[in-house]
């Protein structure tokens, strides 16, 4: 297990970048634990992950362990009733890369992006482009845990 801390700025789009070239992957998280400590599970192309998140806001403890397909299977129907599904489009910006999700099933027509940063202070730098929407970093309504038990903000 891995420790460490997440920095990441969270935003709304609303009119989507031209996303022709740009690779995809299909993803479906479900969750286990959605309190102030939330674990999640996680199945993604060629790798299974059970992820511990801890705190809010920009700055966050993360730690995550690679699962067998077997661990990850029998644990997938305790997430029943807290599940999220989406395609990550990942976009270069930079130095840095952009992973815009389009959800999908209940959460359909959301499309959030989620930037990542080594330092609080390179966080703050980033030059956002044009097509990031409205900041929701700091907006509890917008955490894949809440989308998947709450589902869509209105």
């Amino acid at each position: 297990m891995n420790k460490s801390y997440e920095i990441e700025r969270k935003f709304l789009i609303q009119t989507l970048p031209d996303l022709r070239g740009v690779e995809y992957h299909f993803l479906r998280q479900g969750y286990l634990t959605t309190g102030e400590t939330e674990v999640r599970l996680r199945d993604e192309p060629s790798r299974y992950l059970l992820t511990v998140k801890q705190g809010s806001g920009l700055v966050r403890m993360e730690e995550e362990v690679e699962l067998s397909e077997d661990q990850f299977m029998q644990l997938w129907p305790l997430t029943e009733g807290q599940r999220i599904e989406k395609k990550r489009y990942r976009i270069p910006e930079g130095d840095y890369v952009v992973e815009l999700d389009v959800y999908e099933k209940e959460l359909a027509s959301l499309v959030v992006a989620e930037v990542e940063f080594p330092s609080e202070q390179e966080s703050r730098d980033f030059p956002l482009p044009a097509y990031l929407g409205s900041e929701v970093t700091d907006d509890a309504r917008y955490k894949n845990k809440n989308l998947a038990v709450r589902g869509k903000p209105v």
